[in-house]
């Protein structure tokens, strides 16, 4: 009987544990703690985008690359020091990774009115969710409570993020070490209906690749010279590059994607139906999309006591 009782005590403190694990993050973490933290964000974002469209995709980005490198934990805003090397110099990110000073606004503005209380990592998740509604995508409810990386991994970041050169294949997998099914895959790279890539990672596909519409090709090649140029910008979507909608299915569908990534999702594979629902179908690439930006958010959060409340964003405390 006391065995039996040691085990049923046992079991309990598992579910006791298990239901804290699962309710870390919610949707009202900040409710009593700074209640205008939301608020003041979604102002930010948007005073940002309208001195600049583009940030919107940034931002949206920047969330991204920070999950996809050890959870959600704002690792990829430290800066380098003296006897630490972070994320943004590694290759996806240098020279390409932008966003920073918004970050450092919104942070400034919310320790104002809540010193110590909101992480970086949620600034960064709630600032995506209000870039994609502000260019005109699809809301979705964040969960709140991460807290902030005191390291970050430059070699994570080189390995994990996904690379503008890989083929179907090694997105689907690529995705699927962070638990994305091929189909959330698809859907997240929807983001590309925003934003601008630079020559040197697009280069490859306008020049040696046939699978390009003619009349795109000469027109990214005029402003992506063989040799030289490397940092000259081209809008993912040339159809509407600062709005969020479903062109850029549409665009895949011509053989007007940009990256040889892109274009890998409508090439004759697994993925072309979904291309082509998304393509016709904006509702339904929207739910989908904000879905997988709801599972991407919650991707090994700090939270409870791991981890910190940066003052600065940059550093660590």
């Amino acid at each position: 009987m006391a065995f039996l009782h040691f085990r049923l005590c046992l079991f309990l403190s598992f579910l006791i544990f298990l239901g804290m694990a699962t309710a870390q993050l919610s949707t009202n973490f900040y409710s009593s703690s700074c209640p205008n933290a939301l608020s003041t964000i979604k102002s930010a974002v948007n005073s940002a985008i309208n001195n600049e469209a583009r940030m919107g995709a940034s931002l949206l980005r920047l969330h991204f690359h920070d999950c996809f490198v050890n959870g959600c934990d704002a690792s990829i805003l430290l800066d380098d020091t003296s006897n630490f090397t972070g994320e943004k110099t590694a290759g996806p990110n240098v020279n390409s990774v932008r966003g920073f000073d918004v970050v450092d606004t919104i942070k400034s503005q919310v320790e104002s009115a809540c010193p110590g209380v909101v992480s970086c990592a949620d600034i960064l998740a709630v600032a995506a969710r209000d870039s994609v509604v502000a260019l005109g995508g699809p809301s979705w409810t964040v969960r709140l409570g991460r807290r902030d990386s005191t390291t970050a991994s430059f070699n994570t970041a080189n390995n994990d993020i996904p690379a503008p050169t890989l083929n179907l294949s090694g997105l689907i997998s690529s995705f699927s070490n962070k638990g994305f099914s091929a189909s959330e895959m698809v859907a997240l790279s929807g983001s590309h209906t925003i934003g601008q890539a630079r020559c040197t990672t697009f280069r490859a596909r306008i020049y040696n690749e046939t699978n390009i519409d003619a009349s795109f090709q000469s027109s990214l090649q005029a402003n992506c010279p063989s040799s030289g140029g490397d940092d000259n910008l081209s809008p993912l979507d040339t159809q509407s590059p600062t709005t969020f909608d479903n062109a850029y299915f549409t665009n895949l569908v011509n053989n007007k994607g940009l990256l040889h990534s892109d274009q890998e999702l409508f090439n004759g594979g697994s993925t072309d139906s979904q291309v082509n629902t998304y393509r016709t179908r904006s509702t339904t690439f929207f739910t989908d999309f904000a879905n997988a930006m709801v599972k991407m958010g919650n991707l090994s959060p700090l939270t409870g006591t791991n981890g910190e409340i940066r003052t600065n964003c940059r550093k660590t405390n």
